[in-house]
């Protein structure tokens, strides 16, 4: 395929889904959909092609459309389809799985903080996906596009020292239909985050683009007029105000990497003890001795950005059916929050004691 020929790629950072649009030449013959998208798309198989297409990730002309439709002269083809990233091989490790839900096509479980997702550089394994794969033991889940078993059943990731919910998918069908879910921002997350400070106003969104920092490559950076990066949009609402530090929900609308950290940064309250974005520092309140050692015991009680994924919503592959997951604050969280609620609970009452 000549490089003018060359589908238009779009990545959503959090899914591993991969968008790929192809116009049809005017010269093109009317052959089957399948065929065609397999000499043009490389490493895909046609099952996976059709298991999209009854799945709704693949359109032609923005409908859907069965794996043997013919293609035409004129037609757009839009094609959603879980990507890979490339790994050697993929050990089975016996790392405990908190599973909240599971039938024959999904998996939800309580991802817990400190394990990362899937394997890669400096992460070669003790990963969740090292975890499903002793999990399922002989059972073969869904590979990605190109039969790379790195990312087995993954659809979408959370960083590694953010705990809570995610669904793994089972099925070769339900990879594809959760994939379109994500990429079409139908997925209900919410999270629940700590914060330093009470953000203003109480309740409302930031709109940002995100990309890399300009001098970090590790980092990512908000863009507010969008002059680098992708669009990004964060919905928030405090539910608990400390002064010092706030317990925040937070809902997605885009699944961009890092995208609470960094939007909850340019907000100026960035996550409590997030290392990377400025939280691992006294951001509200005067520095002095023993208010420091109490920040400093807060982040041993809690020793990662303090990010929860509490809610998840999608609907499922083979009944259509709603599922609602929620998942309570973890151990550490809970902990942090509880001394906050009486530190400043104790200086409330000594002050009315005034």
């Amino acid at each position: 395929m000549e490089q003018k020929d060359l589908p238009e790629v779009e990545q959503n950072d959090e899914s591993f889904v991969e968008h790929t649009e192809i116009n049809i030449d005017p010269g093109q013959e009317q052959i089957r959909m399948d065929k065609f998208i397999m000499s043009k798309v490389s490493n895909v198989t046609r099952t996976k092609i059709q298991n999209s297409a009854k799945a709704g990730s693949i359109l032609i002309n923005g409908k859907r459309v069965k794996p043997n439709h013919r293609i035409k002269p004129g037609d757009k083809i839009d094609i959603y389809l879980v990507k890979q990233l490339e790994n050697d091989s993929l050990i089975p490790e016996d790392i405990p799985l908190n599973i909240v839900y599971e039938d024959d096509h999904v998996l939800v479980i309580n991802k817990q903080a400190g394990l990362v997702v899937h394997p890669g550089i400096g992460n070669p394994n003790g990963t969740l996906v090292n975890a499903l794969k002793h999990y399922f033991k002989d059972k073969e889940l869904p590979v990605l596009q190109g039969n790379v078993e790195n990312r087995i059943g993954l659809v979408h990731r959370i960083d590694k020292n953010t705990s809570g919910l995610m669904v793994v998918a089972k099925t070769e069908f339900a990879m594809a239909h959760l994939g379109k879910q994500f990429f079409d921002h139908s997925i209900k997350r919410k999270y629940t985050a700590l914060v330093w400070g009470s953000p203003e106003p109480e309740k409302g969104s930031i709109e940002a683009h995100i990309g890399r920092h300009p001098q970090h490559r590790i980092l990512r950076f908000a863009y507010p007029d969008g002059e680098e990066g992708k669009w990004a949009k964060t919905h928030y609402k405090v539910v608990l105000d400390m002064y010092y530090v706030s317990v925040v929900e937070c809902t997605l609308e885009t699944g961009r990497t890092h995208q609470i950290r960094v939007h909850m940064q340019y907000l100026g309250h960035p996550l409590f003890n997030d290392y990377r974005y400025g939280g691992d520092a006294i951001r509200k309140g005067t520095v002095f001795n023993k208010y420091k050692q109490f920040v400093q015991n807060c982040f041993e009680v809690c020793p990662r950005h303090a990010l929860h994924a509490s809610e998840l919503g999608f609907i499922h592959p083979e009944t259509g059916e709603e599922m609602f997951f929620q998942s309570e604050l973890p151990e550490d969280m809970k902990s942090c929050v509880d001394k906050w609620y009486n530190y400043v609970d104790t200086k409330r009452t000594k002050t009315d004691g005034k």
